[in-house]
């Protein structure tokens, strides 16, 4: 009994950890200029708006990561996303997977 509760605390923890973590990588990379997490979309469209068009897209990583790295426009509107050329690829592959986590 007490693995099973070390478990789901370890999980639990895991998971708090990772998405605290990504929501400081897009801080950190100043994604947060253009995008919330929730509530009302600013420049860009919410990460929660995100990882509702995309869900259950299989592709939808990949897809996004490469619109990420290099930029684009038209499918949130006119407003073009600037490529992030100088992010890491392991920091847009985070980030990337913790967008279409959010409920």
């Amino acid at each position: 009994m007490k693995a099973l509760i070390f478990a789901t605390t370890a999980l639990a923890l895991t998971a708090a950890t990772t998405a605290q973590a990504s929501e400081e990588l897009a801080k950190k990379h100043l994604c947060t200029t253009c995008h919330v997490v929730k509530g009302a979309k600013t420049i860009g469209p919410t990460y929660a708006d995100v990882a509702k068009k995309y869900a259950g897209q299989k592709d939808a990583e990949a897809r996004l990561a490469e619109k990420v790295k290099k930029g684009g426009t038209g499918v949130w509107g006119q407003v073009p996303m600037p490529p992030n050329a100088a992010v890491p690829d392991a920091d847009i592959k985070a980030l990337v997977k913790w967008i279409l986590s959010v409920k």
